[in-house]
């Protein structure tokens, strides 16, 4: 597609911040730190097509972190998926966009996200299935720094090795934070890509994971791995709440941050570049 993938970013982040701010509280901080993927998957690297969801051979997108579900949701309403009024409906009664992705809900969603580092291993299997058909898809997996510390991860990382699964390429959202401190103070998980490594993927750092272009690069670079042999995990160095400077100042406060829609307006003025 040929789009601007800086002003679909910020259509995401703003779309992201008025259906948290509508639902009164949500998962603010790892949504808003995504957009930038979100931007390049869905609008430049995906073999997908909106009036065909389910179509053989696609490419899919797994959110192993599921808590950031509402970003998806904007990315996937941004690309014509469904009607942009549906996200004022996120996690009320009767919707289709619950706070975690839904296969069985969400028109465009591919992988019901369950507990943390369940999506990850979903996402290897469908990998395998998608080697196995020798359907030409690639698949894509996000999981959460945070997520990282569970050993289902790890499980899963050493099966998409072992099975030589490099139609598997994964992002690590790290942010640093999560839930009640750093990742750090928690449970460290550095030295991030010498543990991927170990395990037998490829991996690619990226310097600064809310820079579209750097994104770009590093997607297309993890496409030329195909032919190794071996997954790819490309590690997104992001900021936690990015684009909203009040945001981002309440550190892993920001996780699961009230929001409401007077503060989601004015976050939406400094994300157009309005005041």
């Amino acid at each position: 597609m040929n789009t601007d993938l800086k002003t679909i970013c910020k259509d995401i982040r703003c779309d992201i911040m008025t259906c948290i701010g509508h639902l009164g509280v949500g998962h603010i901080g790892g949504c808003l730190s995504i957009a930038e993927l979100l931007a390049v998957l869905y609008f430049e690297e995906m073999n997908i097509d909106p009036a065909e969801p389910k179509k053989a051979g696609r490419d899919r997108f797994i959110c192993s972190k599921g808590h950031a579900g509402p970003a998806v949701y904007a990315a996937l309403a941004n690309r014509g998926y469904f009607p942009k009024s549906e996200l004022l409906t996120l996690n009320q009664g009767g919707t289709h966009l619950p706070s975690h992705c839904d296969m069985n809900l969400t028109t465009g969603i591919d992988m019901t996200a369950g507990s943390l580092g369940q999506g990850f291993s979903c996402a290897a299997g469908v990998a395998l299935g998608s080697k196995l058909e020798n359907d030409g898809a690639t698949i894509y997996a996000l999981v959460g720094d945070g997520e990282s510390q569970e050993g289902q991860i790890w499980e899963a990382a050493m099966f998409a090795a072992s099975k030589g699964l490099s139609n598997l390429i994964g992002f690590t959202d790290y942010n640093k934070l999560q839930i009640d401190d750093t990742v750090a103070k928690v449970n460290d998980i550095a030295p991030l890509g010498d543990k991927w490594a170990a395990f037998g993927w490829n991996v690619i750092d990226v310097e600064d994971g809310n820079d579209v272009e750097q994104v770009s690069a590093a997607v297309k670079q993890a496409k030329t791995y195909r032919g190794t042999g071996r997954p790819t995990m490309v590690i997104l160095n992001t900021v936690k709440g990015k684009g909203v400077k009040w945001i981002e100042e309440l550190g892993a406060g920001n996780h699961n941050t009230n929001v409401n829609e007077e503060q989601a307006a004015a976050a939406i003025r400094e994300i157009r570049g309005e005041e």
